[in-house]
């Protein structure tokens, strides 16, 4: 069984990265960049709105 990703990019360093939406904050809860620590809203950093459908629905 493959594990569903969510495809994220940071608005200000623009690093991208994939990672289990269950591992991530709630879209509306402060997430920070790993690598800039850029701190904004986890629905900010979802690369696509399908990105943000599938935080949403298995966040």
């Amino acid at each position: 069984m493959d594990e569903t990703s969510v495809q994220l990019l940071c608005p200000e360093c623009t690093k991208d990265w994939q990672q289990a939406p269950t591992d991530l904050p709630a879209p509306a809860d402060l997430f920070h960049c790993p690598n800039c620590h850029a701190s904004r809203r986890t629905a900010e950093f979802t690369r696509t709105d399908r990105d943000l459908q599938t935080l949403k629905t298995l966040g």
